[in-house]
């Protein structure tokens, strides 16, 4: 084998040499997205893979940003899940949308963004909310958040700031 062939200790086969490690932050919010709607819809990776023709794992891979999505899939999962291209990258975080090729080229000023996974995003908080409308009454639908603030405020959340309430004022300790 000749030395312009051997693969240099940096960048070994299957590698594409890009200057940050990881998933590209653009592909993660991409993911995110995809995720988000999908749960919104109740359907599983699995439901919607056989909608797009591919397995459960590269949905898995897809939402995680480890894989991402062609244009063709995106424009698919659109149409599947009832939406626009555009959603995927609706509320992308400023510092993702900065991010692009000059910070694979090495040519960007600053450091490269950290992705920080969106606690509003995740599947439980989603599955929270949904339940929480399907409750008919608003008054126990307060009374829920009441009771889950005061599970918060006993397992040393009590440093976190209060939501400001409407109506009457809370009653002030003497």
């Amino acid at each position: 084998m000749s030395d312009k062939h051997k693969a240099s200790p940096q960048r070994r086969r299957g590698q594409r040499g890009r200057a940050s490690p990881g998933p590209n932050p653009i592909d993660i919010h991409v993911g995110k997205r995809l995720r988000e709607r999908r749960t919104m819809l109740g359907l599983s990776q699995h439901e919607i893979g056989q909608l797009l023709g591919v397995t459960f794992q590269q949905i898995q891979k897809n939402e995680r940003g480890t894989n991402r999505m062609s244009a063709s899939r995106l424009f698919e999962a659109a149409r599947v899940l009832d939406t626009s291209v555009q959603y995927f990258f609706d509320e992308m975080p400023s510092d993702v949308l900065s991010y692009g090729r000059k910070h694979i080229q090495g040519v960007a000023e600053g450091p490269i963004p950290v992705y920080r996974a969106d606690p509003m995003a995740r599947r439980e908080t989603i599955e929270l909310v949904r339940a929480y409308y399907e409750i008919p009454e608003r008054k126990i639908r307060l009374q829920m958040v009441n009771t889950i603030r005061a599970v918060a405020h006993v397992h040393g959340q009590a440093d976190a700031p209060a939501r400001p309430r409407r109506g009457r004022p809370p009653k002030q300790k003497s």
